[in-house]
């Protein structure tokens, strides 16, 4: 159990540093009292905004803010907890944190500080801690909705259910084994502990077949661009992204390694990547751009096939995730069944090309966000998932046996949300926050 009265109270800038109309320093710990009434005065009645004068040790007017006092544990932190709100100016800033740090027991925090505390304090499990680090990175209407439901508790609050139906399935057994003698013990127990851990087993499945979508709205769909050497696809690149990011060039083979740039396409993350022009080639830094366009072809979520509309028709490999485009329609040609004619320089066919796109990505998934985002879920919930199947599948066998696989499956969902053995992903995860964070 941690002390918490013996951790020293840390500060830091929470908004973004720069110059600002308001920026916020959160300071969280046993001396928040102590900072309150040294630099504002009086404690402000809790979690009301109150405008006063914020001074140094020697009484000198650093700024007039807004102080919001927080006590625990009713706090993010779970510790007492307060903010000011002050004008964004580097030099209130710089004066305001140099009189708070030299406060006895009152230092900066390290990044991740503030949630670790509050994971530490039980105010939030792994899975929402790592839902809130998600949310701070989104850039898109699906990530945000996605991390959202994660930091809001969606999978803890799962796994917990989950947990609790293999503990009432454990107790069965439990009774199974140890009071099978007993003649107030009814009927045999290991069915009825196998049927729950059956439905929990279905459960775990469902979540799992989500996690391919949620990984990919997490870090992005990947689009490729593929095709012949001058099929267009360094200008479809920039047209899509708004700015020049390929180099244009009606020299072939201009591009020889994969360029990438990041899309947000109707809320979707896209990770959109040129690639070298298909063709065999006795260069041997052309013909490794062709390899690498290859294997990126292999894992993309999407293969946009290009070839120029007055060219050779050209087949990249069939498959459901590819859309066949005709490019340069402006210079007259006909598409093959199958292509969409677009040209970048009048526009033809490239709102279409884009609503393709998405409607393809879309289609991927569900509509609600998914529960499983990172590897570390998938392999918390692989793990839980192969015990419960190795424990259905020893019905009428020993219940020995079975109660301990339901235990595996249950210590694989306590670290999915971090009730134990997450130690080592405790460092990385925090140390990817913002300090005031």
């Amino acid at each position: 159990m941690i002390d918490r009265t013996a951790q020293p109270t840390i500060v830091a800038l929470s908004s973004a540093p720069g110059r600002a109309g308001v920026a916020v320093l959160r300071v969280s710990g046993a001396r928040v009292r102590f900072v309150i009434e040294t630099t504002a005065g009086l404690v402000p009645p809790p979690r009301q905004a109150t405008l006063r004068a914020l001074r140094d040790r020697q009484g000198r007017v650093i700024d007039k803010g807004l102080v919001l006092f927080f006590p625990g544990p009713t706090s993010f932190t779970g510790e007492d907890v307060v903010e000011f709100h002050v004008h964004g100016s580097r030099a209130v800033l710089a004066a305001l944190l140099t009189h708070l740090t030299a406060l006895p027991q009152v230092r900066l925090a390290e990044a991740g500080e503030f949630t670790r505390r509050a994971f530490e304090a039980g105010k939030l499990d792994l899975a929402a801690v790592e839902g809130l680090a998600d949310l701070i990175d989104s850039e898109t209407e699906w990530q945000r909705r996605q991390a959202l439901r994660q930091m809001d508790g969606a999978l803890g609050t799962l796994a917990e259910q989950w947990r609790a139906q293999l503990l009432q399935a454990m107790t069965l057994l439990a009774a199974e084994i140890d009071f099978s003698d007993e003649g107030d013990v009814a009927g045999p127990l290991q069915d009825e502990a196998l049927d729950i851990a059956e439905a929990v087993l279905l459960s775990l499945r469902q979540a799992l077949g989500s996690f391919a979508m949620g990984e990919r709205v997490r870090e992005g769909f990947v689009v490729v661009l593929a095709g012949p050497p001058n099929a267009g696809k360094s200008s479809l690149l920039n047209a899509l992204a708004r700015r020049d990011v390929a180099i244009v060039s009606p020299v072939a083979g201009t591009t020889r390694d994969a360029l990438e740039v990041r899309l947000d396409l109707e809320g979707l993350p896209v990770l959109l990547m040129d690639t070298a022009g298909l063709r065999e080639s006795t260069d041997p830094i052309e013909a490794e751009g062709v390899r690498r366009a290859r294997a990126l072809m292999e894992r993309a979520d999407l293969v946009l096939g290009l070839r120029a509309i007055d060219s050779e028709p050209y087949r990249i490999e069939q498959s459901q995730s590819r859309i066949a485009v005709a490019t340069k329609a402006d210079l007259g040609g006909t598409a093959l069944p199958g292509e969409r004619a677009i040209s970048v320089r009048s526009g033809e066919g490239l709102p279409e090309l884009l609503s393709a796109i998405v409607a393809h990505l879309r289609g991927l998934g569900q509509n609600e966000p998914a529960l499983l985002t990172r590897e570390r879920h998938r392999v918390a919930v692989a793990a839980a998932i192969a015990a419960l199947e190795r424990a259905t599948r020893s019905r009428g066998g020993p219940s020995e046996l079975s109660a301990e696989d339901l235990r595996l499956a249950v210590s694989a969902l306590e670290r999915l949300v971090g009730r134990i053995g997450v130690e080592d992903v405790l460092d990385t995860l925090f140390a990817g926050f913002c300090i005031g964070k």
